[in-house]
């Protein structure tokens, strides 16, 4: 049995764990800060995308490895990003509101994104890759929130082991990627690890910089750096395999994953220490600790 068959399953539970945590308030968000979610958006899916097509081409990477390094720039935001906002004292209602709705438009965006700037590296089928999405990604989160809405106390007993698996299914992914790509990794890894440190610093700087810009606070400013810089990297892997490139398709995305974590955490550390002006420690809900992707 080829362990990579594992990885679409995988992926699938840990988008249901995210749907266990979402509740209504999560899209009531959405009215709250139209401003906030629109520069969010608009950042994630214009910021990376492009980034990722430039390094590609200034890198000169083979094609299915490029294509790898666009399509980690047109996923949805990091499950993980809701934490790490946390711990930047940063906006964290707005944070889960942006990594919500960039989830939900991912079976569109992400396709057409990947069909015009991948399409040149790889074939790419837009209908083949939204359906790809709706079953990996959208489907359990809905069955996810169906089940926590209607059976809370089922939800209530599993809800301690979701983050648990989710985090031992990502080091699982990321550990069949890279022995799949073995070769491959040996020929471009250590390029491969510049290109995607300049991909995610990018996205922090230059989405910090777009939430200032366009008059958003400084804690709002802080969860668009976050939001537009770390990636759901589970989705790209699954993805990946999808398209049946997954030791080199997913290479970039394997490396992108574990490299964001820890960039996200330091820079996490960094705003810590540095409280917005005018700001009290935020009172929130419990937060979202699906994580890792």
């Amino acid at each position: 049995f080829p362990l990579k068959n594992l990885i679409v399953p995988l992926m699938q539970i840990i988008m249901f764990g995210m749907g266990t945590i979402m509740t209504a308030e999560d899209f009531i968000g959405v009215v709250k800060m139209p401003k906030g979610i629109i520069v969010g958006l608009i950042a994630h899916y214009v910021i990376m995308p492009v980034v990722g097509f430039t390094l590609a081409n200034v890198f000169g990477f083979p094609p299915e490895i490029a294509a790898g390094v666009v399509l980690i720039g047109c996923v949805p935001s990091g499950l993980a990003s809701n934490v790490i906002c946390y711990i930047s004292r940063a906006n964290v209602p707005l944070s889960v509101s942006v990594t919500t709705v960039s989830t939900l438009m991912a079976p569109v965006l992400t396709p057409a994104l990947m069909k015009l700037l991948a399409g040149q590296f790889v074939p790419v089928s837009f209908v083949a890759m939204m359906i790809d999405i709706l079953k990996v990604v959208i489907a359990p989160i809905v069955v996810g929130l169906l089940l926590n809405t209607f059976f809370p106390a089922f939800i209530k007993k599993i809800k301690t082991l979701l983050p648990l698996i989710s985090m031992a299914a990502i080091v699982f992914i990321v550990g069949i990627i890279t022995a799949t790509g073995r070769d491959k990794l040996l020929d471009v890894g250590l390029l491969l690890v510049v290109s995607s440190l300049i991909h995610n610093v990018s996205g922090y700087f230059l989405g910090y910089w777009t939430g200032r810009l366009t008059g958003l606070d400084e804690s709002s400013s802080r969860t668009i750096a976050i939001e537009v810089g770390m990636q759901n990297g589970g989705l790209a892997s699954a993805l990946a395999l999808q398209m049946g490139k997954v030791g080199t398709v997913g290479l970039a995305p394997a490396i992108f994953g574990p490299l964001m974590n820890t960039t996200g955490s330091m820079l996490a550390n960094y705003w810590r220490g540095r409280p917005p002006k005018g700001t009290v420690e935020p009172m929130v809900k419990p937060l979202k600790e699906v994580s890792g992707t």
